[in-house]
């Protein structure tokens, strides 16, 4: 006789469907809310895995990680927990552009995060597939495992990254799993495409790891941190986090390399037709690099450590899905890597991925209330994208249990802001990588002032603290007041004054002039001129650096304020979300369908629409003006 099966069901308030880096940040923001969440991952010593490159950070992407830490999340604490090496990037370029990268120690990295999730109330693990979800009546119901047990919630995230039907490849070697040869989700996609989602299928990759011990790094330029770092996090200081630091090291390919990589190309996936996914545009592997660019005789490769505690060092530069014995051949060719022997082999990966597209600026899907989507399933690319993700679609996740407005950054915003929009307004081929030039607004969403722009948002979010608040507050004070101080300052032209000038190679003094002005002179800044304002009162340097940057760049500040305000009439004016686009009758046939697929929430997303002209979006608006208490009745797409 069959036995009666047990009750096998949980009720919850959120469930976040993996423990990367998106879902780790997911879950963290959903419990710190209140909220019961329970985060499943395939693998408990997975979680905050790194995959791929051995660091957090880099240009744009160091960014988004300070803006993480300046809402409330917990990426930049991390990773200044364990860093073997920091250093700031760009440094000779304006400060728009300087981006804080890191290696990282990866096993400590990811230790230290379930660390966290392990200790934080409301949060539970749970190692276990997620088979199916649940929808009804147009809205989440919760999950289901491979084993049957249902987990009952009205707030699912998916976090899924690489793992959805994943497949490795190297050469001829093919193999159903996700990265690091852990288990594939196999069932999940069905069940997404059941729910009347679109999927896509991208690829990515990773270089092979080789062995320290034979690595002849004589050969390399040796790259150092900076001494001191500077901190991630806002909350730390760089005396707190201070230690000895590991180097790097560069070095090249050559024409023996590229020769290698030519007469093999035949045997390589991404040519033979074996992988037929797009990749990476701006991290491509280096057979690709080969092809595309015949013209250059070398490309670089850094030699990272993968931790403190482990002999394997990360080729980066060198990605690759070519056959093992190509691998090596290859790599011998590279000075200081002649006798490396490898201890990973690199490989493809093929995964599925939602269309970003039927996501709202919250990351709730447009058709599934309180199902919600972040990270690499949204096809972006890095950790640090995926985690930005994570936060907002476990703020969201709480905020809409709780019956609240939806928690949204628009693209004057922050970095956040932009790689949100791009996801879910463009139809992306390829994995997406932030990188500064999407921003529109650089000078205003530098990473030295993520916490003045957003600290205030995590606060009204209840993910800032009332110490860390009032923290963020005097140091607000202090630049206010130390600016406001700085412009009363006067510079007299004494023979001091003319003798400090000469030494700096700067212009004479023919009267006195404001300290401000003197700041803006190129090279001249805040703290070099100190000994001519005996009345400084004594600051700390993030205090420091952003009176400087204020003063040097105000007038190019000024403009780009004024820019966004242009901007934000477009963005303030909301689209109905049951607006037919088929009534509007002068749009173009293209902007029609774009429209329609897309679904933007205000007309300034609907600019951002490929296929959709600055005309479509005028005809849009006059039909907006001319319908406005026909519009009233659809509901409005908030933001």
């Amino acid at each position: 006789m069959e036995k009666m099966r047990l009750n096998c069901i949980t009720r919850t308030d959120v469930v976040v469907i993996g423990a990367g880096h998106a879902g780790c940040e997911a879950a963290l923001a959903a419990a710190r809310l209140g909220k019961d969440t329970v985060l499943f991952t395939v693998s408990v010593d997975s979680i905050a895995m790194m995959p791929c490159n051995p660091n957090i950070g880099g240009s744009s992407k160091g960014h988004l990680v300070r803006e993480v830490d300046a809402l409330g999340g917990e990426m930049g604490k991390n990773i200044d927990k364990v860093y073997i090496q920091s250093k700031m990037l760009n440094e000779s370029k304006g400060p728009a552009v300087h981006s804080l990268r890191a290696q990282a120690d990866k096993r400590a990295y990811s230790q230290c995060m379930r660390e966290t999730l392990e200790n934080t109330p409301h949060l539970h693990i749970r190692q276990a597939e997620v088979a199916r979800i649940l929808v009804e009546d147009g809205a989440v119901k919760g999950v289901e495992t491979v084993s049957g047990w249902k987990y009952l919630a009205p707030a699912v995230i998916l976090c899924t990254g690489t793992y959805l039907k994943a497949r490795c490849l190297h050469g001829e070697v093919s193999e159903e799993t996700g990265p690091n040869g852990l288990k594939r989700a196999e069932y999940l996609s069905d069940s997404l495409r059941e729910a009347g989602l679109r999927l896509l299928r991208f690829k990515t990759g990773t270089p092979a790891r080789v062995d320290g011990r034979t690595v002849d790094f004589s050969k390399m330029e040796e790259q150092r941190g900076d001494d001191p770092v500077t901190p991630f996090s806002f909350s730390n200081r760089a005396e707190d986090i201070a230690r000895p630091q590991v180097s790097c090291w560069l070095t090249y390919t050559n024409e023996a390399t590229h020769a290698v990589i030519r007469q093999n190309i035949d045997r390589s996936p991404l040519f033979s037709g074996e992988i037929t996914e797009t990749g990476p545009r701006y991290c491509p592997s280096i057979e690709d690099k080969v092809v595309k660019f015949p013209d250059k005789d070398r490309h670089q490769l850094f030699i990272e450590p993968e931790g403190l505690y482990t002999n394997e060092l990360y080729i980066s530069g060198m990605s690759s899905s070519l056959p093992e014995d190509v691998q090596e051949a290859m790599i011998h060719t590279v000075p200081g890597l002649e006798q490396a022997r490898i201890v990973r082999n690199a490989y493809a990966i093929m995964y599925d991925l939602l269309d970003a597209t039927q996501l709202k600026h919250t990351l709730e899907c447009k058709a599934i209330r309180g199902l919600f989507s972040a990270g690499q399933s949204n096809g972006s690319s890095g950790y640090e994208e995926a985690a930005a993700q994570g936060l907002i679609a476990g703020i969201n996740a709480a905020r809409l249990l709780d019956g609240k407005d939806e928690f949204v950054l628009d693209r004057s915003d922050g970095y956040i802001g932009v790689l949100i929009d791009d996801l879910v307004t463009k139809e992306n081929t390829e994995p997406y990588r932030m990188m500064t030039s999407r921003a529109e607004y650089r000078l205003l969403l530098r990473q030295d002032n993520a916490d003045l722009r957003l600290t205030p948002r995590g606060y009204s979010a209840g993910l800032i603290g009332e110490e860390r608040w009032q923290q963020f507050l005097l140091k607000q004070r202090q630049i206010d007041e130390e600016l406001e101080r700085v412009k009363h300052v006067t510079v007299a032209p004494s023979a001091e004054a003319q003798c400090f000038l000469e030494a700096h190679a700067s212009t004479p003094l023919k009267s006195g002039i404001g300290l401000a002005e003197l700041v803006k002179r190129p090279e001249l800044d805040y703290d070099v001129l100190s000994p001519l304002d005996p009345g400084r009162p004594l600051l700390p340097p993030s205090v420091r650096e952003q009176v400087n940057i204020t003063l040097k760049y105000e007038g190019y500040i000024l403009r780009q304020k004024q820019q966004v305000e242009h901007f934000a009439k477009l963005e303030r004016r909301r689209i109905p979300a049951g607006i037919d686009y088929g009534d509007v009758l002068s749009l173009r046939l293209e902007a029609r369908q774009k429209l329609d697929r897309i679904r933007p929430e205000t007309l300034g997303q609907a600019s951002r629409i490929a296929g959709v002209s600055p005309a479509d979006v005028a005809v849009l608006q006059v039909y907006l003006e001319k319908h406005k208490e026909l519009t009233e009745g659809m509901g409005s797409a908030a933001i």
